[in-house]
């Protein structure tokens, strides 16, 4: 194999080592596209700093929603957004099962209570949205529970905009070969054991439903003013890249800031 000079010194770094060595069998290209991943996430992390510091500045209050099938990196794309900005100024928000007292609430109270005070940025790991699709799939919710929502959940992301809240809400998508995929290394790693949910163990049987609701999902809350954006997730340095783009590009946080 030929390489550039380019690429050749992108393989003699120390990651370029690193990348080509941490797996078999050794595969150049893997390596330079790794090498390549790790400077662009860099450098958009930088601009995530320029993002926050601005949100701190300007008392800004920014929401990031995460949905997605199981397994398709929601986790992974998180931790990339959160590793180099200051944690004082974020939070990363995962909601248990509702308790007893939440569940005779109005369903949106207990997010209410977890929305962005000033200058800090939110990151739904899962939102509102598993009433739209986790829940109608698993039986957790009746009809009327899910009709309701559906009914609701516009006017409710509508208040929250005109509070002056941003609002980004991102669906990671893989394949369903990929998911398969993905729960086996899971299961064959004991790091990533604990990952593994009851619900992660039916999503395979349930794929063409969850396909259903998700589609539900999108006709009525893909809206002018609170968009979805689909990420294609099957390779997740590419989906982070995109996430991470996608971010910056929806939020009008000022690019000259000096940080």
């Amino acid at each position: 194999m030929e390489l550039s000079p380019k690429n050749l010194k992108k393989l003699n770094s120390k990651k370029g080592l690193l990348a080509l060595l941490s797996k078999e069998p050794l595969n150049v290209d893997r390596a330079i596209r790794y090498v390549d991943y790790q400077k662009k996430l860099q450098e958009l992390q930088v601009e995530l700093i320029r993002l926050q510091t601005w949100a701190i500045n300007q008392e800004e209050r920014i929401i990031v929603i995460f949905e997605g099938r199981d397994a398709a990196g929601k986790g992974g794309a998180i931790r990339r957004l959160t590793e180099r900005i200051n944690p004082r100024h974020m939070r990363i928000v995962a909601l248990p099962k509702p308790t007893e007292d939440e569940q005779s609430q109005w369903y949106f109270q207990r997010y209410v209570e977890q929305l962005p005070k000033a200058g800090e940025i939110v990151f739904f790991d899962r939102s509102w949205y598993n009433r739209a699709v986790i829940e109608p799939v698993n039986g957790f919710c009746t009809q009327k529970e899910y009709d309701i929502f559906m009914n609701q959940v516009n006017d409710f992301e509508r208040m929250i905009l005109e509070s002056g809240i941003h609002v980004v809400k991102i669906y990671m998508s893989i394949s369903k070969k990929e998911q398969s995929k993905r729960f086996e290394e899971i299961k064959s790693d004991p790091l990533k054991q604990w990952k593994m949910t009851k619900l992660d163990e039916k999503a395979q049987d349930f794929w063409d439903d969850y396909t259903v609701y998700k589609k539900s999902m999108f006709e009525k809350t893909n809206t002018e003013i609170s968009p979805w954006k689909i990420i294609r997730a099957n390779r997740k340095t590419d989906a982070r890249i995109n996430v991470i783009n996608h971010i910056l590009d929806s939020i009008p946080y000022d690019k000259n800031l000096k940080i």
